[in-house]
């Protein structure tokens, strides 16, 4: 039979029909419009559902389950979003509400969990039961897969590793803490690690740019540019120390790296393979993860909430 995944995002709702293999045979989408209450998003949710159906020749009775990939905290025994700041819910029973529209069983995850599941049943990590997928973009997201199984740990709240602390008095970080993580690793890091080099070095050729992305910062060190270098070699290095303390903990067969800065490909897995066979407990001894991109982009969030 056919499963249905729901990739909820702050800005847009994406829904897919996948078949048996996982592959993904129909596609919707629909504006999230964050801020208004859950009903009215619910509701425009099932309409992509029912779009994407239509685009596949089904309908609710010829799939076995929906699944919802969801941001911030989900607590997938009882199906609820507990908490999702970029959507504005709290303790939301999305699953009950799905479950009561379509008359199918419902699943709730993470969405960075979903996009780690998606990689193990169609991506770079089919036939590997231990692994971490790591999302370079806005902050530092994380799926974990242990065993086969998505560690979601006590109300789903597991899982948070941009959240990991790397420098203690450190960055102020978005979540309210210092020195976290994603406020080093992040696409978003990148960028204000670039304006302070640029700000340092007036000759550096990031001056150039009026609106510094972290694009603009691997740019200007294909241009030459030393300062821009430095940044980038000190950016692989925080990437690479939280890998290493995910190693040190999970000791994963695989580390997939995914958001935008991915597509920077060896540039930015080798230096970060080598810092971590360099620093993991162990070392040379050990065996190495296997460090690569994933592999399946903005498909992962529809493919993994259909395999939940």
């Amino acid at each position: 039979m056919y499963r249905i995944g729901i990739d909820l995002g702050g800005t847009n709702i994406a829904v897919g029909v996948v078949d048996s293999g996982y592959h993904l045979i129909s596609e919707a989408s629909v504006p999230a419009g964050a801020g208004r209450p859950a009903e009215q998003v619910v509701a425009d949710m099932c309409r992509a559902v029912e779009l994407a159906l239509d685009k596949a020749g089904l309908t609710a009775r010829d799939c076995a389950s929906i699944g919802v990939g969801a941001p911030g905290t989900c607590d997938p025994q009882r199906g609820v979003v507990v908490c999702a700041y970029n959507l504005g819910w709290f303790d939301v029973p999305v699953c009950r509400m799905l479950t009561g529209h379509f008359g199918l069983p419902a699943r709730l995850s993470n969405d960075a969990n979903c996009a780690a599941l998606a990689e193990t049943v169609a991506g770079a990590a089919v036939g590997c039961r231990n692994m971490v997928l790591i999302t370079l973009g806005t902050g530092v997201g994380g799926g974990i897969i242990v065993d086969g199984q998505i560690v979601s740990g006590l109300g789903g709240a597991g899982g948070e590793v941009g959240h990991s602390l790397l420098v203690l008095d450190g960055q102020p970080c978005t979540c309210g803490r210092s020195g976290c993580w994603e406020a080093y690793a992040s696409a978003t890091a990148l960028i204000r690690q670039g304006k302070e080099a640029a700000a340092s070095h007036p000759d550096s050729l990031l001056n150039r740019y009026p609106a510094l992305t972290g694009r603009d910062v691997f740019d200007a060190a294909d241009d030459g540019d030393a300062a821009a270098k430095a940044v980038l070699d000190r950016y692989y290095d925080y990437v690479a120390a939280g890998i290493t303390n995910l190693v040190n903990i999970l000791s994963p067969e695989m580390v997939l790296i995914g958001g935008g800065i991915s597509r920077q490909g060896e540039r930015l897995l080798a230096p970060i393979r080598r810092y971590v066979a360099a620093n993991c407990f162990g070392g040379a001894e050990r065996p190495q993860p296997v460090i690569q991109a994933a592999q399946l982009g903005n498909e992962a969030g529809i493919i993994g909430a259909a395999a939940l």
